[in-house]
């Protein structure tokens, strides 16, 4: 997997670089500015970026403005963002784009955990979608009332588990529940939230979606 990655602290980027190289991932490009991270998509045309939110000059939201015009340029390219903190306001614009799969959300604190952060990467990488759960739960208490009121308790959480973008294995560890009985939970979200077998496989991400009543902000 050849990935492009910004970040402008030079230990954590040392640090990413290095895990990466481990995992079998190549790092084409490492930068630490925001027009650095287009210039080098473009250049290498990788199947990942990973991007911090804040970037110079401002340390604002650089990169992710970079990460929402890579997606609109690139709608095939897998983007994970990391962040210092849970900024409600930057996970929702991304997660806008998110339609097609491919988009992550972390905390940068997740990354002290490999495994489970060279999973979340992979996954992403793959079509499916990452988000910390502090965003899930945020997101959540943010969203508009009319989607949890079609679903039990159970599917909730079913839910908030896929959007952290674990498998039906995952979760049914989380929940102590059987394989079997998580995908009858998972069928139930899709019928009560209108998704039809027709849209495949981003079905699970599209149910994310509308649970979270994600919408671009401006």
């Amino acid at each position: 997997m050849r990935v492009v990655l910004a970040e402008d602290s030079v230990l954590l980027r040392e640090g990413l670089i290095r895990l990466l190289d481990a995992a079998g991932m190549e790092v084409v490009a490492a930068v630490d500015e925001a027009e650095g991270l287009l210039r080098a998509v473009e250049e290498h045309r990788p199947e990942l970026v990973i991007t911090d939110v804040r970037m110079p000059p401002t340390h604002t939201d650089e990169g992710l403005r970079a990460a929402l015009v890579l997606r609109r340029q690139h709608p095939a390219l897998a983007v994970l963002v990391l962040s210092q903190y849970v900024e409600e306001r930057y996970a929702a614009r991304l997660l806008a784009s998110a339609a097609t799969g491919g988009v992550g959300y972390l905390l940068k604190d997740r990354v002290a955990d490999v495994t489970e952060f060279i999973d979340a990467l992979r996954r992403v990488a793959s079509g499916g979608t990452a988000l910390d759960p502090e965003v899930v739960a945020q997101l959540l208490v943010r969203g508009n009332s009319d989607p949890l009121e079609r679903l039990t308790p159970r599917e909730q959480e079913v839910l908030s588990l896929m959007a952290e973008g674990r498998s039906n294995a995952g979760i049914s560890q989380a929940l102590v529940l059987s394989e079997g009985a998580v995908g009858k939970h998972i069928g139930n979200i899709f019928a009560k939230l209108h998704l039809s077998p027709a849209e495949g496989d981003h079905r699970r991400v599209l149910a994310v979606l509308r649970f979270l009543k994600i919408r671009s902000l401006p």
